[in-house]
């Protein structure tokens, strides 16, 4: 979960953003212009700003400049249909996604999501995935002699997603958001076979591998690293 700032002066959109985002379990707050950012950031910075190329007085290209050089945060632009000119500006100042009006929840979200991976493991090479590792650089999985499992691209990104979310549950929509099912059947019954597969290559290994835990009629759970889950229960 993220605590998020939007940046809009549409009162509707915010009131939208705000509801889904807080729904979802992030901590929102909104501005409708840089001034009220600003009192915004005197109390706290978020993780995540979502700013608007088209507000009244300073412009969002220019708020995601400023904040850029004073602090470490993602960016998200949210830029007009046609305007391929501020989707670059919003690049070049430092933002790292931008989204074009009209969106749905689902894409924001998918955007959102894959920015806060990014900004989280920015500066990390590596993330516990039970005795396992993975390999951010390289996207790889590790046993813990250092040797690669053998994995398809689209089963490391379900590591990942496990990996960077522990003790959370995830459900079929969230997981085929973070590790979508390219080439395959979309349809939540491929997560289940995508997972057991998964469990399968994981236990060839013969190291501990009792790390993805069904949760009935809900989804799944990685509960953390080998030495975080003594006392937890499947």
């Amino acid at each position: 979960m993220a605590n998020v700032i939007v940046v809009d002066d549409d009162p509707a959109l915010c009131a939208m953003l705000e509801d889904a985002l807080a729904m979802a379990g992030h901590t929102v707050r909104v501005a409708g212009d840089a001034a009220e950012l600003d009192k915004l950031l005197e109390n706290d910075v978020p993780e995540l700003a979502v700013l608007d190329v088209s507000l009244p007085g300073e412009d969002g290209l220019s708020i995601a400049r400023r904040l850029r050089q004073s602090h470490s945060l993602g960016i998200i632009m949210l830029t007009g249909a046609d305007d391929v000119v501020d989707k670059v500006a919003g690049l070049e100042v430092g933002a790292d996604d931008y989204v074009t009006k009209p969106f749905s929840l689902r894409e924001f979200a998918a955007r959102m999501d894959a920015v806060l991976r990014r900004r989280r493991f920015l500066h990390v090479d590596t993330v516990p995935f039970g005795v396992f590792s993975l390999d951010l650089k390289n996207w790889r999985l590790l046993d813990p002699a250092g040797a690669e499992v053998a994995l398809f691209p689209t089963e490391i990104d379900l590591v990942a997603a496990f990996a960077t979310n522990p003790g959370r549950m995830l459900n079929r929509d969230d997981i085929l958001r973070l590790a979508p099912a390219y080439g395959t059947d979309p349809m939540d019954r491929s997560i289940d076979t995508r997972i057991t597969r998964l469990r399968r290559k994981l236990e060839s290994t013969g190291h501990d591998s009792d790390l993805i835990h069904t949760a009935r009629g809900s989804g799944y759970i990685y509960k953390g690293p080998s030495s975080t889950r003594q006392g937890l229960s499947a």
